[in-house]
């Protein structure tokens, strides 16, 4: 009969998005924006845009617990929001992908954003274009349009790798700058899809008993994740 497979014991560091873990780079004025969100004197309404992996929805988790206490904070994604949107005064509206509302969500969300100053209201919405693009109501698209408004910017490589070191270190991974340098040549060039990889290399080597070395990253790559094709 043969060995049972080794069980390994979850010791690793639970990672929950914050803003502190996030990794700003050119983003530094909006992580200061998103902080204030946290006062329930800010009447702010931001709307965060970039292309898939560039960070927009750990940004809104990561405020989502930032806030309690003292401001009430109300989470949904764009395919999860009801159609009546609850307002409760004073509170934080975060909408994650808001082109994925429902019409009548949109409509609820416009008259949000209409009795925003008599209730309180602040509002951090997602997207992954910039607002004149959005595929909404017209009258949403405009108030949406009147928002702050960032384009999530993306790290540099020199970013990414600090990012991934960081990440290592937090798993109690020890990780060569090579394994890192092919990672970013070979790899998905968004960071979610950088760490994902990461993470399964961790547990790989760990179920092999083998170090996380650049043949046992390419190996893992050619079976489990689409190479970049670049």
């Amino acid at each position: 009969m043969s060995a049972p497979k080794q069980m390994l014991l979850n010791l690793r560091v639970e990672w929950t998005p914050t803003l502190e873990n996030y990794v700003a780079g050119g983003n530094r004025e909006l992580i200061s924006r998103l902080r204030g969100l946290a006062d329930p004197r800010c009447f702010d309404a931001v709307y965060v845009w970039g292309s898939e992996g560039c960070g927009k929805s750990h940004l809104l988790n990561a405020v989502s617990v930032m806030g309690r206490p003292p401001r009430t904070i109300l989470s949904f994604t764009g395919l999860t929001a009801p159609a009546e949107i609850p307002a409760k005064p004073g509170a934080l509206l975060l909408i994650d992908d808001v082109q994925d509302l429902s019409a009548e969500a949109q409509i609820g969300l416009f008259r949000l954003f209409n009795s925003a100053r008599i209730l309180g209201l602040s509002f951090l919405l997602t997207g992954p274009c910039a607002p004149l693009q959005l595929t909404v109501r017209e009258d949403l698209r405009t108030r949406i349009g009147q928002s702050m408004i960032y384009e999530v910017q993306n790290l540099t490589d020199d970013e990414k790798k600090s990012a991934l070191q960081r990440h290592a270190r937090l798993r109690g991974m020890r990780l060569d700058d090579n394994v890192v340098h092919y990672l970013l040549r070979h790899g998905r060039r968004n960071l979610p899809s950088l760490m994902a990889v990461l993470d399964t290399l961790d547990r790989l080597s760990l179920e092999q008993k083998r170090q996380a070395t650049v043949p046992l990253l390419r190996e893992l790559l050619q079976t489990s994740f689409e190479l970049d094709p670049k």
